[in-house]
């Protein structure tokens, strides 16, 4: 069984058992074990079967899952600023930082 949802505006395919990085919950404090439920559920269906599609929305599915890593840190993006014949440049950097979730059950 796969569902796909709306997750931070962005969408993603998620399977029963299933680790994935989602925006950092509750500022990194959330314990782990803790319950998510994501409503929003675009797709619903089994593998290589007819699927449930919704507009936009199935209605009564529903995907759940838990926290197993409250905070963990994404790899690091530089970001340069460059003028030419100014003698401009600099250089900053980033590091998302992430929750990973394991998917424990789709319903719908």
């Amino acid at each position: 069984m796969y569902a796909i949802i709306e997750e931070s505006g962005g969408q993603r395919k998620v399977t029963e058992g299933e680790e994935i990085l989602i925006d950092l919950y509750k500022g990194g404090e959330a314990a782990p074990g803790e319950a998510i439920t994501f409503d929003k559920v675009l797709i619903v269906g089994p593998e290589g079967g007819d699927a449930k599609v919704g507009q936009p929305y199935v209605k009564g599915a529903s995907v759940s899952a838990e926290v197993v890593e409250p905070m963990v840190k994404g790899e690091k993006i530089y970001i340069h600023k460059f003028r030419p014949k100014s003698g401009y440049r600099r250089k900053t950097g980033h590091r998302q930082r992430y929750t990973v979730v394991k998917i424990t059950g789709i319903t719908g």
